[in-house]
């Protein structure tokens, strides 16, 4: 196993190696700051939100997003 400059083992092989790559470049929420009770409920909020709406309204909204994807 291929071993970096502070002595880390690192993936031998490309995908491996680019997945390791993605987790050092992309920060976690936590890294940003926010907590992970506020990032769970951010999670939770579209589910809730879909929850507490009417089949009527949720049908409405979703015409209005299809009206706008394809008018481009």
């Amino acid at each position: 196993m291929p071993r970096g400059p502070k002595g880390e083992r690192r993936p031998a092989d490309a995908i491996g190696n680019a997945v390791h790559l993605m987790r050092i470049a992309v920060p976690t929420p936590q890294q940003e700051g926010k907590s992970a009770a506020a990032v769970e409920l951010g999670r939770l909020g579209g589910r809730a939100r879909a929850q507490t709406m009417s089949s009527k309204r949720r049908a409405e909204i979703a015409r209005k997003a299809a009206k706008k994807r394809w008018s481009k």
